[in-house]
């Protein structure tokens, strides 16, 4: 199954979670990263339930200082 990360495709496991995909990027574990799919926020609490789907499209933001 394919879906689109920050505008790059990447293959995914038929029925993957969300958590699972951040996993496979490094980025389940990071600190001020936030996720929509399909331009839909979906909280931290719920990346472990989250069932993508083909051509989701997936935005990860992370936070980053400066000024």
């Amino acid at each position: 199954m394919n879906v689109i990360v920050n505008n790059k495709t990447e293959t995914t496991e038929t029925q993957e979670k969300l958590f699972g995909l951040l996993a496979r990027l490094n980025l389940s574990e990071k600190q001020g990263i936030a996720v929509a799919v399909n331009n839909n926020v979906v909280s931290k609490t719920n990346w472990n339930k989250y069932e993508l789907k083909e051509n989701d499209k997936i935005t990860i933001i992370r936070a980053t200082q400066g000024g």
